[in-house]
């Protein structure tokens, strides 16, 4: 009997090569779209929107294919779980991952259920990681293209998620699954590659706090770490750990948002030695190893587009890992994900405090 796989589609390439694939490889399978932001709708622009446009597109990729397709509307679930949670992040002083927690909480939660409801043995997604197995555990393996290797996003999956995942993408790179798609006479095989937050299709992330929590809130000094006041600004919302731009000051060198006070409503900027940090805190860990009990080596990446670098992870009292880096890493930000890896295998992660 055929094995059934739900493939989470969005119209795009990654994901209808993905379905393509697995109804080459034999399986028996049936497309699902989730409508979760109608990001156009909310910002009253009359216009095609991005999550309408994605269920309409993998529809007709569906058709082409000659499999079963539905869609779901998780638009509550998602602002309740996700676009909350990202403005309430931000109006505290920290710079979340909205990509992370929805990979936990929408698609490999609320999605993945809906897999199941439909008799499906597993949930397919485009991502570009693979599934690795040692000691009867499953680990996430890093995706061999290492311009699109995903792993980062997904290290709050459990071992019951895991258990229900496939991931077919992991031992190919773009280049080679355009090539499929091009094969297979898909539809949409030249779309552009999908923005980072998908409910910011502008890239204005502060327009659209402003617009879901008002504007004029939060303004206050940016002050330099002598404590000298250099200014002031309009929230502390539009800052993020790294910034240099948009500061609007005069300096005898140039300066980056170093630290954000959301009691004091202060943006504290220094020289960019002052980035430089070799230690942070981590809660909230997810591991796919026992959790650990004693200080142990391994590697941590601090954001997506950054290289893992050697650290030691030291476990505290109270359920949070104290993490020390060989040498000084640049910009760590609280509310970024601190994840863990040994070679290619992801082994945990947390979030940075």
């Amino acid at each position: 009997m055929k094995k059934k796989v739900v493939v989470a589609m969005s119209g795009g390439v990654d994901s209808s090569v993905t379905a393509a694939l697995l109804k080459e490889q034999g399986y028996e399978v049936i497309g699902l779209t989730m409508h979760h932001w109608d990001a156009c709708a909310k910002e009253k622009k009359g216009e095609d929107c991005h999550s309408n446009d994605a269920v309409t597109n993998a529809r007709k990729v569906a058709e082409q294919l000659q499999i079963p397709f539905f869609s779901v509307n998780f638009e509550t679930d998602f602002r309740q779980q996700i676009i909350t949670r990202f403005c309430t992040e931000y109006f505290s002083g920290r710079t979340p991952n909205p990509c992370a927690v929805c990979n936990k909480k929408i698609k490999f939660g609320l999605l993945l259920d809906k897999a199941l409801e439909l008799g499906a043995d597993y949930l397919a997604t485009g991502h570009y990681v693979a599934l690795a197995e040692e000691d009867g555990r499953l680990f996430i393996r890093k995706g061999i293209d290492q311009n699109k290797d995903q792993s980062y996003f997904l290290f709050s999956l459990n071992q019951q998620q895991l258990s229900r995942c496939l991931f077919p993408l992991g031992d190919l790179n773009k280049q080679q699954v355009r090539g499929h798609a091009k094969r297979l006479q898909l539809q949409f095989a030249k779309k552009d590659e999908s923005q980072d937050i998908c409910f910011i299709l502008d890239g204005d992330y502060v327009s659209f706090l402003e617009r879901e929590r008002g504007s004029g809130k939060l303004s206050g000094e940016i002050v330099h770490v002598s404590g000298k006041v250099l200014g002031q600004h309009r929230g502390i919302y539009r800052y993020t750990i790294g910034q240099r731009k948009g500061l609007g000051i005069g300096w005898t060198e140039p300066l980056f948002v170093i630290g954000i006070d959301a009691k004091k409503k202060k943006v504290i900027v220094g020289e960019k030695q002052y980035l430089n940090q070799s230690e942070m805190v981590v809660k909230d860990c997810c591991w796919n190893i026992s959790v650990p009990t004693e200080l142990f080596s391994t590697t941590c990446r601090i954001r997506y587009r950054h290289t893992e670098e050697p650290a030691t992870v030291e476990p505290l009292s109270d359920g949070q890992f104290k993490v020390i880096f060989a040498s000084p890493q640049q910009g760590i930000t609280p509310g970024q994900a601190a994840v863990f890896y040994q070679d290619n295998l992801l082994i945990g992660g947390g979030w940075i405090q």
